[in-house]
């Protein structure tokens, strides 16, 4: 008998007994990648599972912009730490570019250029689609999202029985996996969780909280902030916050800037221009103006994915990140959310055609980025630009394990001794806000790189909030982890690593009948190395 008929008796046994009525062996929220490796691995495993995504795509920012893989794209060569479905994900690229000798040998020995592990982001979400309808025990709800009210989640004790969403559908499982960046189930269920950034005196940090100097992406020329130059009394020009830089060290709300990745073209017959918005307000980019006229040099699209398309991030001081514009979103409402959205999209439309089009920038900006334009085959259903923000913070579950600072450091690192994936990046979280300092415009927060970090295995404790709080569900995206470890975590190959982890444990989980915090690590370590998944790098082949 072929897998895939095996897997329609096994459903149609399984609505038999009622699984047809909503209740399946796990229940993942949000199909982010590491969703739909949370998934994949649950359904290879033999069980049931249904794939609830609160939008109408699969995928996450791998979709929606982010195409440069975060893969070998700095002085280390990070794509030691892939391996199971993390891999097989992108082997289905390489094939799809018809690349797998060139995919091949990059395993073995990582080539100079990165671009082997690179993709267009509507390749990534055919790739995602096709993946997932592979199985027939994978049921996928889109526009599904959980219903914003008290009683969203039902529990009996401290386990989930079912949750909500606001189609009034219910989705009853054995075990639930959040792997949504915002972590609204875990806080639906009762898990403890955190926004923004401890204080270093709460885990004995460095990294943490107000910085002191942030140097990474700082202004090296001097920009005046005031609405008339010069004179404070004036107020502050747009994207500037008024407020003082607090105590080095402490803690606080803000979470890093969010931006839009975009994905631009330079190829003429694909290329939509950029174009006023409606209500083009010029006086919102005076900084830019500003910083232009100082001596500050903006970064300019160039393309980096296949044909001819980028990967625009916010790496620079002065870019389309949104300093202190999103302190509200990890636990705003869904209206407060789709503001933020909104704002963040009017704001970026209208700094791209002011970048290309406005006379008080040199003739060189402008045309840097006149050649540029939205890509006709991105994004089609919302013209062009993104559907979600790159959301670079969101809720973080504390649980009895706290993967922190200490565990990121190159000196006397804490190690974990149940590695369910591999963490291969710096600590990175960008500014949280741009302040005035010393009488200039000055970003504050940035921490990136250095000479201080390795790569560190992720605990499998980190995955699983309390036992008293909930027994059954795990989370790959929201772990609990410092706001500066996290920053070495939430890069997209690394969650669909911990995506891999979340649904081997839950079928363990499951087959033992034991909660997620009781199973043996032991028995998840056999089953992901069985299944290629990366828990350890031998030291010969970390590089920095």
């Amino acid at each position: 008998m072929n897998r895939r008929l095996y897997f329609l008796l096994l459903a149609y046994c399984l609505m038999q007994q009622g699984y047809g009525q909503g209740r399946y062996d796990v229940v993942v929220y949000g199909a982010s990648p590491a969703g739909i490796t949370a998934a994949i691995q649950v359904a290879r495993m033999g069980k049931t599972v249904a794939l609830v995504e609160p939008s109408s795509r699969a995928g996450g920012i791998m979709v929606d912009g982010l195409g440069g893989s975060d893969i070998n794209n700095q002085s280390f060569r990070n794509s030691a730490a892939i391996g199971g479905l993390a891999l097989e994900f992108h082997a289905r690229v390489a094939r799809h570019y018809g690349r797998e000798e060139a995919f091949a040998r990059a395993i073995k020995i990582p080539p100079d250029n990165n671009r082997v592990w690179r993709y267009e982001p509507h390749i990534a979400e055919k790739i995602f689609r096709e993946w997932l309808s592979e199985f027939a025990n994978i049921e996928v709800f889109y526009n599904h999202r959980l219903v914003e009210s008290a009683d969203a989640v039902v529990k009996e004790g401290a386990r989930i029985v079912s949750f909500t969403t606001e189609q009034g559908d219910v989705f009853k499982g054995r075990l639930f996996i959040d792997a949504t960046l915002e972590g609204d189930l875990l806080y639906r269920a009762g898990v403890s969780m955190v926004i923004g950034r401890e204080s270093n005196d709460t885990y004995k940090e460095t990294l943490n909280g107000i910085r002191a100097e942030t140097t990474h992406s700082q202004f090296n020329v001097r920009v005046d902030p005031y609405r008339i130059m010069g004179d404070p009394s004036s107020g502050l020009i747009p994207t500037i916050q008024n407020e003082e830089l607090g105590i080095p060290g402490e803690g606080d709300h803000r979470i890093q800037a969010f931006c839009f990745r975009l994905c631009l073209t330079d190829s003429a017959d694909n290329q939509i221009p950029f174009r006023k918005p409606g209500n083009y307000d010029r006086n919102l980019y005076e900084i830019y103006a500003r910083f232009e006229r100082a001596g500050g040099v903006f970064q300019k699209p160039v393309a980096s994915i296949p044909n001819r398309k980028t990967d625009l991030g916010a790496w620079t001081e002065l870019s389309h990140n949104l300093y202190g514009m999103n302190h509200e979103y990890p636990g705003g409402a869904y209206a407060t959310r789709e503001a933020i959205y909104r704002d963040h999209l009017f704001f970026t439309q209208g700094l791209f055609y002011f970048l290309s089009h406005d006379s008080s920038l040199s003739e060189q900006t402008r045309r840097n980025w006149r050649q540029w334009g939205l890509a006709k085959d991105e994004f089609s259903d919302n013209n062009g630009w993104p559907r979600s923000l790159y959301i670079r913070d969101g809720r973080r579950m504390v649980s009895d394990y706290v993967i922190t600072e200490h565990h990121t450091r190159r000196e006397n690192p804490v190690v974990s001794n149940d590695p369910v994936a591999m963490a291969y990046w710096p600590p990175d979280v960008h500014s949280v806000r741009r302040i005035v300092r010393d009488g200039y415009a000055y970003n504050e927060g940035f921490v990136f790189g250095g000479a201080h970090w390795r790569p560190f295995g992720i605990a499998y404790r980190s995955l699983v909030p309390k036992k008293e709080e909930c027994a059954n569900i795990i989370t790959p995206t929201c772990p609990s982890s410092s706001h500066i470890a996290y920053g070495a975590i939430r890069i997209e190959f690394t969650f669909m690593a911990l995506g891999q982890a979340a649904g081997t444990a839950a079928v363990l989980s499951l087959r033992t009948n034991r909660p997620v915090q009781e199973l043996k690590y032991r028995r998840i370590k056999k089953r992901l190395l069985r299944d290629n998944q990366v828990i350890a790098i031998p030291e010969d082949q970390i590089t920095y």
